[in-house]
């Protein structure tokens, strides 16, 4: 990658469009390319690394639809049928016999000579056990021909597709037991700043509780991740060197707070000494400065301190370039159009995504919407965006981002 130079304070915010794209780039230049063959029980939530293509057709059979019962059409000119033989799912027929009919389970095989399926609710078993048709009937009637789902040599799944319970269940209808998957991301996380101490030791003073490597260490795993918990970097520049350079095994770097411009800028110090450090402004809100450089070979990706600035900026940043790296082609989530619960009138500069939930039809915002208030997001559902010099009021229409999206 060519050295990104440093944005200097007079430069204009970058939108966010922006700063994905160039995100994406990045993660295109260093796509991971080792694989793993994983039987299917261990592939959720993973990458597949080759195209999908049907070893059969499927159905392989043509099949019933229904339960009820199978008869040549020609053969039946409104007369009851006797019954020549039962036909259960898992069983092979045997060729229809002329003018009988024969009971049919769903899924089972169509016999040879059958071209209509009546369903059984349609019909009458007389005393004598012949059957009665008592609807018109056509051919091909509640049938599932051979290969109406695919067909053998048909690609079904495109790598780099993410396998989640449907896409297993496709692989797992195609007699697929093992999948070839792109190997996780290993991604060490890391926070800075001596005022950090771990949940559950006593605070000093001027400290407080580290909730972001939490929060990612969690969702990153939730992403596939392989994760290095590399702890809290202190305010040193040496023990910064010496952390960083024992993370040369991992695909990327993440840390939160501290890449600036500060007197106590260490880990920003660090990724200059290796030659390459690109410090963004963005338009968003919560968030702005975001951070992308490489520490010997290792990307680096420096997301803001404040805990609800972190959920945004790897939620719509980060998050689609680890996908990408794993060959992911989709990467946005899905959003969707909802009317306002809130009255939003001061326009802004920066795009902003509101920690929001529905309720009655519509989308209404948390009463704090700090960067530093994480409990807004717990009590969201996803995030309401509103661009920038915009100022929607109650009952206009919103773009709305479920959390479900980000998150898994």
């Amino acid at each position: 990658m060519t050295a990104v130079a440093e944005v200097s304070q007079a430069r204009p915010l970058m939108p966010v469009e922006q700063a994905l794209e160039q995100l994406l780039a990045l993660a295109e230049a260093a796509p991971i390319r080792e694989t793993e063959n994983l039987p299917l029980a261990e592939a959720e939530g993973r990458v597949l690394a080759t195209d999908l293509v049907a070893s059969l057709d499927l159905p392989p059979w043509p099949n019933s639809a229904m339960d009820g019962y199978a008869l040549r059409l020609a053969d039946w000119q409104g007369q009851p049928l006797p019954v020549s033989q039962r036909i259960f799912a898992g069983h092979a027929p045997q060729p229809l016999q002329p003018g009988t009919c024969a009971r049919i389970f769903t899924g089972a095989p169509v016999p040879e000579g059958a071209d209509c399926v009546e369903m059984q609710e349609n019909t009458e078993v007389l005393e004598d056990g012949r059957v009665r048709f008592l609807e018109a009937l056509r051919t091909e009637q509640n049938i599932r021909p051979q290969g109406q789902e695919t067909r053998k040599g048909e690609q079904v799944m495109s790598a780099g597709t993410r396998l989640g319970p449907i896409e297993l269940g496709l692989a797992a209808t195609l007699g697929h037991g093992r999948l070839d998957v792109v190997r996780k991301v290993k991604v060490a996380v890391l926070s800075t700043g001596d005022e950090l101490v771990e949940p559950g030791l006593p605070l000093g003073p001027g400290q407080i509780y580290n909730s972001n490597r939490r929060l990612l260490v969690s969702w990153l795993q939730r992403l596939g991740c392989e994760v290095v918990d590399a702890g809290i970097l202190p305010d040193d520049l040496a023990r910064t060197r010496a952390c960083l350079a024992e993370l040369g095994g991992v695909d990327l770097i993440l840390s939160t707070g501290g890449v600036s411009v500060g007197e106590a800028d260490y880990l920003g110090a660090a990724l200059r000494e290796a030659g390459e450090l690109a410090l963004w402004k963005l338009a968003i809100k919560p968030g702005k400065p975001l951070t992308f450089g490489h520490f010997q070979g290792v990307p680096v990706i420096g997301l803001p301190g404040n805990p609800a600035s972190t959920l945004v900026t790897f939620g719509l940043l980060t998050r689609p370039y680890l996908l990408r790296r794993q060959g992911v082609i989709d990467v946005t989530p899905l959003r969707f159009d909802m009317p306002a619960g809130f009255d939003w009138p001061k326009p802004g500069t920066r795009r902003e995504y509101l920690r929001a939930r529905i309720e009655q039809g519509r989308v209404r915002i948390y009463k704090n919407q700090s960067s530093g208030v994480l409990r807004s997001a717990a009590w969201a559902e996803g995030l309401v965006e509103v661009r920038e010099g915009s100022t929607p009021k109650q009952g206009d229409i919103v773009p709305f981002i479920p959390f479900s999206e980000l998150l898994g």
